[in-house]
C-alpha cells in the first residue's frame, strides 16, 4: 500500500509520540519497521519533501551489447549458422 508524504509524516509523529516500541506501534498499521526507519531518514535528510514517492528511474543494463558489436555479432550468426549452440 502506498501512503501519501502526509500519511507518512502522521506515522512519524504517532510513533515518536507513542509510549510503546516502534514494533508494538507499526504492527497493527501493518508497517514493517524497515520501511518506518527508511521514511525517517528520509524526512530527517530532507524534510516533508523527503516523504514524497519518487518516480522511478530507469535502471542502466550492466550486460547491454554496444551498437556496434550487436551488428557485428548479428553478421557472423547469419554468415556462420553452425556456430550457433541453438
Amino acid at each position: 500500500m502506498r501512503y501519501s508524504a502526509a500519511k507518512k509524516y502522521e506515522i512519524i509523529q504517532l510513533v515518536q509520540h507513542s509510549d510503546l516500541s516502534v514494533r508494538q506501534t507499526l504492527a497493527p498499521l501493518g508497517i514493517h519497521k524497515s520501511t518506518f526507519y527508511n521514511w525517517l531518514k528520509r524526512y530527517e535528510d530532507r524534510g516533508f519533501d523527503g516523504l514524497s514517492d519518487k518516480k522511478p528511474l530507469p535502471q542502466v543494463v550492466w550486460n547491454r551489447i554496444a551498437e556496434t558489436h550487436c551488428e557485428a555479432i548479428i553478421e557472423l550468426a547469419l554468415d556462420q549458422p553452425e556456430l550457433s549452440p541453438r
